[in-house]
């Protein structure tokens, strides 16, 4: 049996934070401290896998480090349907949260032990595994706290999205610098002390959630749990064995290991399409806007190829190809992973605002995406204007913090929206599960990016970003093109 949304409005309380319901609270401070850990470890990530063994590091070739970084954030947003499907037919969003919030601690712990590439894969599974339980379920949650037609949805989520970027913000400074000069280490346990804290935070304010996300939306029937369980089970033994079995063997090395994921994220959000699409369970005008949902994905995924190349290409562009002394001070390279951060803080107040203002005049969700879209690519033809400026020397670090700037302006317009529009496209049966859908999305762009990069280099600097951005802006005029026919299958959706 379905709860329906207006009863799970019903008993949250719905006055309390800023204006929205009290839960937000709860969710708010959890994700900051969630995304804390994450983007603390991200933040060094790369450096510490390319590092050299001498300086503390794996030694693992550069152009293969950025590949892993991509093709990690590809398998924590793929793994978000795996987290959506327990929750919906299992155990309830409340507790997946809970329970992925603890392997991530769990995954950062790892990490932080000086055990070489074995630590650091068992911790990155773990943060996969952990991840994919927790991201999808504690935005479905948030959605729950409001009825489908409060108008105060896009501004909450713009709201959740300015307490993720705090601990973004704020991890990179500490985390990286942790790791950057002191002990790599050091860098990964701080991160394992956020989601700590996060964990603290959840448990003492589940209770303002009431039952949002409490129970399964659509729980597997008594009379064929195990048999599903069993199925389920087997195939994800088989999943991890395919990639198992031949890396032990030394028939999969860390390139092919990169391929491999790269393939799954294109073919999975393809196949979890045909699926839902073809489900009975849903009705025509639910089908209607997964359709209409089709090409909000793709630009997503398209926004979150280039979005994503933070902690890898211009991380590295940050470290051998900037100058990085400010006021006498040479700053750790990954502070330069707090930008995006602290621009969504100063900027999120304003869009928020702005929606709210706009009310139902504000443009159309597509019409959102092609603005995302668009600042992104600007932000790829931002990084060739810099290094025109300066020629054959170093980025000035504040031309190179710009590129930040401006993707952050297509990330608000984009990204939160995004969210909220996954929440109300969904089909009811598929409630979490499109949530996980959702993340598929920056997987598929994350998992081809890890292709991308490869054509990167300090060197053609100038033809890649000139390349990709000129791509995702004539993508944007497209998008735009189609925004009114998108808009009608969305059936009154904005």
């Amino acid at each position: 049996m379905i709860v329906s949304s207006t009863a799970t409005v019903a008993d949250a309380p719905q006055r309390g934070f800023l204006g929205h319901p009290r839960g937000m609270s709860t969710l708010f401070f959890t994700e900051m401290w969630e995304r804390f850990s994450y983007y603390g470890m991200r933040a060094i990530l790369g450096y510490y896998l390319y590092t050299a063994v001498a300086e503390g590091g794996l030694g693992i070739p550069e152009s293969t480090a950025l590949s892993v970084v991509g093709v990690y954030g590809a398998s924590v947003y793929m793994s978000s349907i795996f987290g959506g499907w327990v929750a919906d037919r299992i155990t309830g969003a409340q507790w997946a949260v809970f329970a992925g919030g603890f392997v991530i601690m769990l995954g950062h712990i790892s990490l932080a032990l000086p055990g070489g590439l074995a630590t650091v894969i068992a911790g990155l599974v773990l943060l996969v595994l952990g991840t994919g339980l927790l991201k999808p379920n504690i935005s479905g949650i948030l959605g729950s706290l409001y009825d489908e037609h409060d108008t105060r949805r896009d501004a909450g989520f713009s709201i959740f999205y300015m307490g993720i970027n705090i601990g973004g913000f704020l991890a990179p400074l500490i985390c990286g610098w942790l790791g950057e000069k002191v002990n790599w280490h050091l860098g990964f346990g701080a991160a394992a002390v956020g989601m700590a804290l996060g964990l603290i935070q959840y448990v003492i304010g589940k209770r303002t959630l009431g039952t949002a996300g409490l129970k399964p939306v659509n729980p597997l029937p008594e009379g064929h749990r195990g048999r599903v369980l069993a199925r389920a089970g087997a195939i994800a033994v088989l999943v991890v064995a395919a990639i198992a079995v031949p890396a032990v063997a030394g028939l999969l090395d860390l390139d092919g290991l990169v391929n491999v994921i790269s393939i799954v994220s294109a073919v999975l959000p393809v196949v979890y399409f045909a699926v839902m699409l073809s489900s009975k369970q849903i009705t025509k005008i639910e089908r209607d806007r997964l359709v209409a949902y089709i090409p909000l994905f793709l630009a997503t995924a398209l926004f979150f190829l280039l979005f994503e190349q933070q902690p890898n290409t211009l991380a590295n562009l940050a470290e051998a190809n900037t100058n990085l002394s400010v006021l006498g001070y040479e700053i750790p390279a990954s502070w330069f992973q707090s930008i995006n951060s602290l621009a969504i803080i100063i900027l999120a107040p304003l869009f928020a605002v702005m929606w709210m203002k706009l009310g139902e005049r504000q443009p159309s969700t597509p019409q959102k995406f092609v603005g995302g879209l668009l600042f992104v690519g600007l932000a790829f033809l931002w990084v060739v204007l810099s290094k025109t400026v300066v020629g054959e020397g170093n980025h000035m670090a504040i031309m190179l913090a710009l590129v930040f700037v401006i993707m952050t302006i297509g990330e608000l317009l984009l990204s939160p929206v995004g969210l909220s529009a996954t929440t109300k496209l969904a089909p009811k049966v598929f409630a979490s599960q499109t949530l996980g859908l959702y993340f598929l999305a920056p997987a598929m762009g994350q998992g081809l990016g890890a292709q991308v990069v490869k054509w990167y280099s300090v060197e053609n600097q100038q033809l890649y970003f000139g390349v990709v951005g000129l791509a995702t802006i004539g993508c944007a005029v497209l998008l735009a093109i189609g925004a009114k026919s998108i808009k009608k299958y969305m059936h009154g959706v904005n």
